[in-house]
Formats: C-alpha cells, sequence, structure tokens
C-alpha cells in the first residue's frame, strides 16, 4: 500500500462512539463515520456543506461507513504531535463496498467524523480495493481506549476490555 494511496482513501476517524452529527439519527453524536462528497444540486435536506481543501464542499448526510463496518484497528501517533491516527480495516461486506464507492467516486471528497467531530478529508484518487482505511490525525487518547473496549487492534481476535 503506498502512501498516496493511504492518504488519498485514509482518512479519518475512529472511536466506538463515532457516527456523525451529518449521518444517521438526529443528535447522534457518536462513533466513526465515513462521509462521500455530494453535489450542490442535492437536496438540500440530504447534505452539509464543510470547508475542505480551502473551500465549501458538500457532503452526503447519509455516511457509507460507520464503526459498524470496522473489523479492527490499529492506532498510530500522528505525524502533527497532536494526538492519534488510525489505520481501519473493514469487515468483507465493507470491504467490497469501499472498493465500488471509491471506484465510482474518484476525484472527489471522502470526510471522516469522530464522536461528531468532523476531523479529516481526503481526495479519493483511485479505487481502493484492500478494504483498509486510514485517519491521520485528530484521534483523541480517551477515543482510543474507548475503541479498544469494541474492536480488536489488528491481528488480535478480540477488543481489550
Amino acid at each position: 500500500m503506498t502512501l498516496p494511496r493511504l492518504f488519498a482513501i485514509a482518512v479519518l476517524s475512529l472511536c466506538p462512539g463515532l457516527t456523525a452529527q451529518a449521518g444517521g439519527k438526529k443528535g447522534e453524536n457518536s462513533g466513526i463515520s465515513f462521509h462521500i462528497q455530494g453535489d450542490p444540486s442535492d437536496n438540500p435536506k440530504m447534505v452539509f456543506q464543510q470547508n475542505t481543501g480551502g473551500r465549501q464542499v458538500v457532503y452526503r448526510r447519509v455516511p457509507d461507513f460507520t464503526t459498524k463496518d470496522i473489523a479492527a484497528f490499529n492506532p498510530f501517533p500522528s505525524q502533527d504531535g497532536q494526538g492519534y491516527g488510525a489505520v481501519l480495516q473493514l469487515k468483507p461486506a465493507a470491504k467490497n463496498r469501499l472498493a465500488a464507492i471509491t471506484n465510482a467516486n474518484v476525484n472527489r471528497w471522502m470526510l471522516a467524523i469522530v464522536n461528531g467531530r468532523n476531523i479529516d478529508a481526503v481526495l479519493i484518487d483511485k479505487e481502493v480495493t484492500d478494504g483498509y482505511l486510514v485517519i491521520w490525525k485528530g484521534i483523541g487518547a480517551a477515543e482510543i481506549d474507548a475503541f479498544d473496549k469494541e474492536v480488536p487492534r489488528i491481528g488480535e481476535s478480540k477488543p481489550r476490555r
């Protein structure tokens, strides 16, 4: 896996309490979710705007991936020294969905949301077939600890409790 590829798809977020304010039920601000760029002409109730790459980008409210799609993860210290990033291994069905979604959305953005916070976005540069997403920054130590109780680390069979 090359760094540009990881960066291009990778993004974003992590923690069991992670779904997005922008996706899911109203008021739900916990968990991880990933949202694909929408179109400005989409129904305004189905999208939200986020500053990305120096401009306002429209993202779909309904997430394409959530915490339930994650099979395992590995955290790492972020390069900026503020918090952590994580490699997220998707479950088999989500892996297939990732390949289809990234194939259909080359040159569009994917936004990661962790516990209701817009963490990071990456520009999809090609189809991703390996089933891994990367969040490069923005995850707190408490979120890593919480996620450890829900999802195993890559290579382990059970969550750390």
